[in-house]
C-alpha cells in the first residue's frame, strides 16, 4: 500500500488486508510503503504490526517502486491506502494468478463505480480516452488502463524494470508488460469514495499530461513514424507534381511556393523517420522495449557504409541539381531569372543536399547505437 498521509483510512485499509489473508489462508505479508507522511500513518502500521518500508523519494511511483523491492512473496498485491477499493476482494485477483497470468488488473467500469467515487471527467474522458491510446498504440488487453487495485507475478515484475516514479507508474506496468506479451487478465473491481477528509494527490489536467507524454515518448511509431512517413509522402508526391510546371485546380493555381512547401515537407517527414527508428534503436538498446527481429536484421543489411552511398549518392544528384541552375544562369549572361523556372532546379537540390547531409550523420549516430548489436 502506498501511502502518504492517509492515516483516516490506513488502519481500514490494513483490516481487510488481513481479513481476506485469514479467510484465502495466505501465507503473506503486509507492506506500507510510507512517502513520507506527517500524520501518524507510520504508527497507525505500526500498531497493527504490518511492515513499513520508508521511501525518500517523492511520487506514487516511487513509493511503489520501494514496496515492491521489499516484497518477500511470489505474488503481490497492490492498492490504494485511501479505502476506495476492497482488500477484502482480492481472492480473484489471486486466482488468476495461481492460474499463471502475470498480471491481473482491477475493472472498475466492469465492477462498478459507486457514486461520488470518480469525478465525471476521470470516469467518461480521462479514463476512457488514455485507456484507448493504450490500446492502439500498445494492443494492451484491459479496459481499465490506471486501476489502483492490481496484481502480479513478483519475478515478473523485476523483468519490466520499471522507472516511472509518479502516477503514470500505472501506465508503464501495464504497457511494458503488453510489450513483452505477459499474460494479462481483467477483473471486475468496485471503487468506492475515498474514506479521508483530505483533498487527493491526483491532479486532473497535470497527471493526465503525464500519462499521455509518457505513452507518446514510449511509442516512436505514433510519434514519430507515422507522421514522419506522412509528410514525407505528401512532400514526395506534392513536389513531383509540381516539378513539371504550375498546376491548376479548379479555381486555385500550385506554382513553385507550394513546391517550397512540400521540399520542406519531405525534409521534415524524413527527420521524423530517423528520429524513430534513433528512438527504438536506444530503447531496445536500454531494455525499455524488447528486442525486434526487424532491428536486428537492419543492422545485418543495412550498414554504415550502405547510410554512407545512399547520402553520399543524394549528395551528388543534390550537387547536379545545383550545377544545372548555375548552367541555367550562365545562360542568361547571370543576369535575371524567372524563378518560377529555376526554382524547379534549385528546391530539389536543395532538398537532395539536405537528404544527403541527414543520411550520411543520421548512418554514422545509427552505427553508434547498433555498436552491440552489430558485435553480436
Amino acid at each position: 500500500m502506498p501511502c502518504l498521509n492517509e492515516v483516516e483510512t490506513l488502519g481500514t485499509c490494513i483490516h481487510k488486508a488481513q481479513r481476506a489473508i485469514a479467510r484465502h489462508h495466505l501465507h503473506a505479508e503486509i507492506i506500507v510503503a510510507d512517502n513520507g507522511s506527517t500524520d501518524g500513518s507510520q504508527a497507525v502500521a505500526n500498531e497493527l504490526g504490518v511492515r513499513v518500508v520508508e521511501v525518500a523519494r517523492k511520487g506514487y511511483g516511487s513509493a511503489l517502486i520501494g514496496g515492491i523491492a521489499a516484497a518477500r512473496g511470489s505474488f503481490v498485491i497492490m492498492g490504494d491506502a485511501d479505502d476506495s477499493y476492497d482488500f477484502t476482494a482480492i481472492g480473484t485477483l489471486l486466482h488468476k494468478l495461481r492460474d499463471g497470468y502475470d498480471l491481473v488488473m482491477g475493472n472498475r467500469f466492469a465492477g462498478g463505480i459507486r457514486k461520488g467515487a470518480m469525478v465525471w471527467s476521470h470516469r467518461w474522458v480521462g479514463n476512457p480516452v488514455l485507456t484507448f491510446i493504450s490500446r492502439v498504440f500498445f494492443h494492451t488487453p484491459v479496459g481499465d488502463m490506471h486501476c489502483g487495485l492490481r496484481g502480479f507475478r513478483k519475478d515478473a515484475y523485476d523483468r519490466l524494470r520499471l522507472r516511472a516514479t509518479g502516477m503514470e507508474f500505472a501506465s508503464e506496468m501495464v504497457i511494458k508488460a503488453s510489450l513483452q506479451r505477459m499474460k494479462i487478465a481483467e477483473v471486475p473491481v468496485t471503487l468506492s469514495p475515498a474514506g479521508r477528509s483530505r483533498p487527493p494527490h491526483l491532479r486532473t489536467w497535470r497527471d493526465g499530461w503525464r500519462h499521455l507524454r509518457f505513452m507518446l515518448l514510449f511509442s516512436p511509431r505514433w510519434l514519430f513514424l507515422y507522421p514522419g512517413i506522412v509528410l514525407l509522402a505528401a512532400g514526395l508526391l506534392a513536389g513531383a507534381f509540381l516539378e513539371t510546371g504550375p498546376k491548376q485546380l479548379g479555381a486555385v493555381q500550385f506554382d513553385i511556393h507550394t513546391l517550397l512547401l512540400a521540399g520542406f515537407s519531405s525534409l521534415i517527414g524524413y527527420q521524423l523517420v530517423v528520429f524513430a527508428v534513433f528512438t527504438k534503436v536506444f530503447a531496445m538498446e536500454q531494455g525499455f522495449h524488447p528486442p525486434n527481429p526487424s532491428y536486428r536484421a537492419m543492422f545485418r543489411y543495412v550498414s554504415l557504409e550502405t547510410g554512407l552511398a545512399v547520402g553520399a549518392l543524394m549528395l551528388v544528384l543534390g550537387v547536379a541539381g545545383i550545377a544545372l541552375a548555375v548552367i541555367s544562369w550562365r545562360s542568361v549572361g547571370f543576369g535575371s531569372l524567372d524563378p518560377r523556372l529555376t526554382m524547379r532546379e534549385v528546391i530539389p537540390a536543395a532538398v537532395l543536399l539536405t537528404l544527403g547531409v541527414q543520411t550520411i550523420f543520421a548512418s554514422f549516430f545509427l552505427s553508434i547505437l547498433g555498436l552491440e548489436s552489430e558485435d553480436q
